[in-house]
């Protein structure tokens, strides 16, 4: 599997803050995008995951195949740990969640409910939900949020085991997780508006 993203423009409030994106990922690897705050890491994921239009261009796979890890968590605080990876792979189809659990250290925890862990804990969980999906392309946006030194190696390790078995991933993070593949500098292909040319102005008046 190969993801392909071709001449991509993507709009946050209505306007373009990407535009030209082409990039590609092999199986087996992973794209860290890179770029300061603001500059449409968000947008790029939301709209690679199929959760909003893009403006121009294409991404070849659709959202079928991936799955998406944004800034929250998407923990159901009343659920335990285990039913909250439960609800997640059954609606995809999966049922074993016990690899989930030991992957990201969250065995002991299994009982507990998910409103009573620590920050931490819940991202721990939150990305959990990532290995349940049985999605090939994985998405996340700042996964390392919350995380200690140790569970940042656990969450690299995870996402290592996913390449390994021909998945790939896309990551917006400023840390170094040491996995295979390349980085993308997204200061390229910010979108530049239209600037009023002062003919403009006057014809406005006219």
């Amino acid at each position: 599997m190969e993801l392909i993203v071709s001449d991509l423009a993507v709009i946050r409030g209505g306007m373009r803050v990407l535009e030209g994106v082409n990039f590609r990922v092999a199986s087996g690897t992973a794209l860290v995008l890179r770029g300061p705050n603001g500059i449409g890491k968000t947008t790029l994921l939301r709209t690679l995951a199929g959760l909003q239009l893009a403006d121009e261009g294409e991404v070849t796979p659709g959202p079928q195949e991936m799955a998406y890890a944004s800034h929250a968590d998407g923990n159901k605080g009343t659920l335990s740990v285990s039913e909250n990876l439960e609800f997640w792979a059954n609606l995809h189809g999966v049922t074993d969640i016990s690899p989930a659990l030991r992957d990201f250290n969250l065995e002991a925890l299994a009982a507990r409910p998910a409103g009573s862990l620590s920050a931490g804990q819940k991202r721990r969980l939150g990305l959990a939900r990532m290995a349940v999906t049985g999605r090939r392309i994985w998405l996340f946006d700042e996964p390392t949020v919350s995380l200690d030194v140790d569970s940042v190696a656990l969450f690299a390790d995870a996402v290592r085991r996913h390449l390994g078995q021909g998945g790939l991933a896309v990551v917006a993070t400023h840390i170094d997780l040491g996995l295979e593949g390349d980085m993308l500098q997204l200061g390229p292909f910010k979108a530049i508006p239209p600037e009023e040319t002062q003919d403009d102005f006057h014809e406005a008046f006219l």
